[in-house]
């Protein structure tokens, strides 16, 4: 099978292998770039950003990612709209797209997955893999150690608490939580004027 077929294979969820000596010479250097961005210190910002460039599909204006970032194709696959914020230890498994909308906040060590594998014992120990992309909306915030499954979509403004698993959609406006993911409650003009829930929200927070 040539690269070209493996790479359609990869991005319209077929199975291939992932272990191709092309595609994983592709991939290591995707990769070396990643292990080059975790090699930057905290005032390297303009080398974070030249990098970040370099190494996503997009990467909005104002877009930043805390080291260590570590993804299997060192964010090839990463879409990431305006003022995206990744915490320390953003965890990718890009082998399909991973598209993310503007003024997107990630937690400390939130996990995306887009590679899985088949049920049958047979077809994984013949190596067999296959993806589903991801979809995150505008304004979402992904609390710390969160993880998203393949082909999961989430809405528009949505909150993901800490520690949560979304193993299905999340609809636009709504904080949903636990494992497996599920909608808490809705996002309503009464969050604009609390915040922790019981908090009134002074004037001079932004001063």
């Amino acid at each position: 099978m040539d690269l070209a077929e493996v790479r359609g294979r990869m991005a319209d969820g077929r199975l291939y292998r992932p272990d191709d000596p092309a595609l994983m010479d592709e991939q290591r250097a995707c990769c070396a770039l990643a292990y080059a961005y975790n090699q930057t210190g905290p005032y390297e910002t303009k080398r974070r950003a030249e990098l970040l460039v370099q190494m996503l599909a997009e990467a909005g204006e104002g877009a930043t990612i805390e080291p260590p970032f570590l993804a299997n194709w060192g964010g090839a696959h990463l879409h990431v709209g305006r003022n995206f914020y990744a915490n320390m230890g953003l965890t990718l498994v890009d082998d399909a797209d991973i598209f993310v909308g503007d003024d997107v906040l990630f937690g400390p060590h939130v996990t995306l997955c887009t590679g899985t594998h088949p049920v049958s014992p047979h077809l994984r120990a013949a190596g067999a893999q296959y993806n589903r992309p991801i979809h995150i909306g505008n304004r979402v915030w992904i609390g710390a150690g969160a993880i998203v499954l393949p082909g999961v979509r989430i809405g528009d403004g949505s909150v993901i608490g800490a520690g949560s698993v979304v193993t299905r959609d999340v609809p636009s406006g709504v904080v949903a939580v636990g494992n497996p993911c599920r909608v808490l409650r809705a996002i309503t003009a009464q969050d604009d004027l609390l915040y922790d829930e019981t908090h009134p929200i002074d004037t001079g927070w932004d001063a």
